[in-house]
C-alpha cells in the first residue's frame, strides 16, 4: 500500500442510496480522494493523540559525505561566481491516481547535499558566496522538519506525517547531520530574494522541480535578476567527472553488491528456466539482493535471453529462458549514498557454451580487453570505442559479413560494422547510470582521461534472429561485456575483476554456485 493511501476505516458501511446534497454536488474533485476512508476528528481523539509520546531527540551523526560535500559546494560557486545556487531534491512522481513511484532525489541535490536513499521530497539547498572566505560557500537547506505530536500533520498528512511516511529530522538533527544551516523549507521565498541585485544573481537546476523554477523565475522578475541554469546543470556534470575518494569508495561497495547480485542469479537460475517468465524471475532474484543490501537497483535490470539480447534495452523481461540459450542480464546496485554500479555479463543458460556462442562471446571478449590495454591517463575518452570498434570490424570481416574490408568499414563513410553494435563503448558512471550527462563534448567524448574517472568498458554483438545477412547459427545470439573501470595514476582498474569475463572461469563459476546436482547441458 501506498504510504500516500488513507487506511479504512472499520466504522465504513456499505454504501446505500441517498439523495445527494448541494455540499456532495460542490465537492471538488481534488478532494473525493478522501472520500474512501474515514478520519477521527473528535476534540477527545486530538487531546489524546498528542498525549504519551517519548519526546527525546537524540543528537544525529554526521553523514558521511559531510566530509566532502564542502569542498564540493566551493568549487560550485567558484565555478558559477556571484550566483545564488538553487538545487531542488525534487518532488514525489504519481505512479497512478494518489500512488507515487519510490522516492529518488535529484543527483545534483545529493552530490551537494550529502544526502541519500529516499530522503526529503520538496526540499530545497542553496548555495551562494561565502563573503567571509574568499572562494568559499555556505548553504543552507530549506526542508519541512518534524512536526509536533500535537499538530494534524502527525497523523493526518499522508504526504508528511509521521504517522504515514515515519519520523522526519529536526531542524537541529539535521544541522548536526548535515554540518551547515536549516531552515523551513516555508523560509525559502524570502531568502531567495534577499539581497538580490548587482553583485548576486539566481539559478536553479533545471528540469527538477516545476514549483521551484517558477518560484525562482518570480523572485528573478521581481528583483529584475536573471541567469543561465544550463551552465549550473552543466558545471555539476562536469564537477562529477572525476570522483574523490568518497566517491571511489561508494562505487566500490556498489559493484561488489551488484556481484554478489550475480552470484544469486546463477544460483537460481534453474528456476528462471522451469518458469513461463524466466526473464523476470532473474529480475526479481537480482532486486531482492540489491534491495537487501542496497538502496535498490540503479537503473532497470536488463535480462534478455536468446533474442531478447538483441534489443539493447530488453526491460520488459517478460519472456521465458531455455536451455541452449544464452542470457544478457545487465544490472547494477545502487547502495544508499545512491552511487551504482552498471555491469553486464551474458551467461549460458545451461552452464556451457555452444561453440557459435563462443565464437561470438570471444570476439566481444577481446574487444573489452583490447580497451582496457589502451585505457590510461592522457588517452582520449573517444580512443576506448575506437580500439574496441577495430577489433569487432576485424572479426565481422573475418566472418564475411562486411560488404567489404574492416578498414573500408572502419572510416568514417563506412560504418557497416555498426550494424551490430549501434551503441558506444563507455560511458561514465556514477550517482546516474549514465553520469556527467550535461557535461560539454570537449569535457567528456573529446576529454582525456584523469585519474579518478570511473566509466564503463562494454562491447558487444547483436545478431538477431531475422537478420538476413548473418549465417542461421548466429542469429539469436546476442552478446555484450560490461565492466566498471575506474583510472588511476598510470592505469586503469577493474572494479568488476571479481566477476569471471572469459569463457572457462565462466562455466566453472556457475558449476560451483549450482552445485553438483545441477546438469550443465552443452547448447547443441
Amino acid at each position: 500500500m501506498s504510504t500516500h493511501s488513507s487506511t479504512e476505516s472499520t466504522e465504513n458501511t456499505a454504501p446505500t442510496s441517498t439523495p445527494v446534497t448541494t455540499a456532495q454536488a460542490a465537492q471538488d474533485l481534488a478532494s473525493r480522494g478522501e472520500n474512501r476512508s474515514q478520519r477521527p476528528s473528535s476534540d477527545a481523539f486530538r487531546e489524546f493523540i498528542a498525549s504519551g509520546w517519548d519526546e527525546t531527540v537524540p543528537d544525529a551523526s554526521p553523514r558521511p559525505a559531510t566530509a566532502v560535500t564542502p569542498a564540493r559546494r566551493d568549487a560550485l560557486v567558484r565555478r558559477l561566481p556571484g550566483t545564488r545556487i538553487v538545487l531542488p531534491a525534487g518532488p514525489l512522481k504519481v505512479r497512478s491516481n494518489d500512488t507515487d513511484f519510490p522516492y529518488r532525489p535529484d543527483t545534483s541535490f545529493v552530490y551537494y547535499s550529502g544526502l541519500g536513499t529516499d530522503e526529503e521530497p520538496d526540499s530545497v539547498l542553496v548555495v551562494e558566496p561565502d563573503p567571509q572566505r574568499d572562494g568559499g560557500s555556505k548553504a543552507v537547506w530549506f526542508f519541512r522538519p518534524r512536526a509536533g505530536f500535537d499538530t494534524p500533520e502527525f497523523y493526518a498528512d499522508s504526504r508528511y506525517g509521521e504517522m504515514w511516511v515515519g519520523r522526519r529530522l529536526t531542524l537541529t538533527e539535521a544541522e548536526q547531520a548535515l554540518g551547515i544551516e536549516c531552515r523551513h523549507i516555508d523560509e525559502l521565498r524570502d531568502a531567495l530574494a534577499k539581497n538580490l541585485g548587482d553583485q548576486l544573481t539566481l539559478s536553479v537546476m533545471p528540469g527538477v522541480d516545476a514549483a521551484v523554477e517558477e518560484m525562482v523565475q518570480q523572485v528573478r522578475t521581481e528583483n529584475h535578476v536573471q541567469a543561465d541554469d544550463s551552465a549550473l546543470a552543466e558545471a555539476a556534470s562536469e564537477q562529477r567527472l572525476v570522483k574523490d575518494e568518497y566517491e571511489i569508495s561508494q562505487m566500490r561497495e556498489a559493484v561488489d553488491a551488484t556481484i554478489r547480485g550475480f552470484e544469486d542469479v546463477v544460483r537460481r537460475l534453474p528456476e528462471a528456466i522451469g518458469h513461463r517468465r524466466g526473464e523476470r524471475v532473474i529480475e526479481g532474484v537480482f532486486a531482492r539482493t540489491a534491495r537487501a543490501d542496497g538502496n535498490g537497483v540503479g537503473y532497470g535490470t536488463i535480462a534478455a535471453a536468446g533474442d531478447h539480447a538483441c534489443t539493447l534495452h530488453w526491460v520488459r523481461n517478460d519472456g521465458a529462458v531455455r536451455e541452449g540459450d544464452l542470457v544478457l542480464i545487465d544490472a547494477g546496485v545502487e547502495v544508499d549514498s545512491l552511487y551504482t554500479a552498471d555491469v553486464t555479463r551474458t551467461l549460458p543458460v545451461g552452464g556451457r557454451f555452444s561453440p557459435a556462442q563462443r565464437r561470438v562471446y570471444e570476439a566481444v571478449l577481446e574487444a573489452a580487453d583490447a580497451a582496457f590495454a589502451v585505457a590510461r591517463p592522457g588517452v582520449l575518452f573517444r580512443d576506448i570505442h575506437a580500439t574496441a570498434m577495430q577489433v569487432i570490424a576485424r572479426h565481422l570481416e573475418e566472418w564475411g559479413l562486411l560488404p567489404g574490408t574492416a578498414e573500408e568499414s572502419l572510416a568514417p563513410e563506412g560504418q557497416h560494422h555498426r550494424r551490430w553494435m549501434v551503441h558506444g563503448t563507455s560511458h561514465h558512471l556514477g550517482l546516474d547510470v549514465h553520469d556527467c550527462a550535461q557535461a560539454r563534448r570537449e569535457m567528456y567524448l573529446d576529454a582525456e582521461l584523469r585519474p579518478g574517472m570511473v566509466f564503463t568498458i562494454e562491447p558487444g554483438l547483436y545478431f538477431k534472429e531475422n537478420d538476413l545477412l548473418v549465417p542461421e547459427e548466429l542469429r539469436g545470439i546476442g552478446v555484450r561485456i560490461e565492466d566498471d573501470v575506474l583510472v588511476t595514476a598510470d592505469g586503469v582498474e577493474n572494479l568488476s575483476a571479481a566477476l569471471p569475463r572469459r569463457v572457462e572461469e565462466i562455466e566453472a563459476w556457475m558449476a560451483a554456485l549450482r552445485g553438483p546436482s545441477t546438469p550443465t547441458t552443452l547448447a547443441p
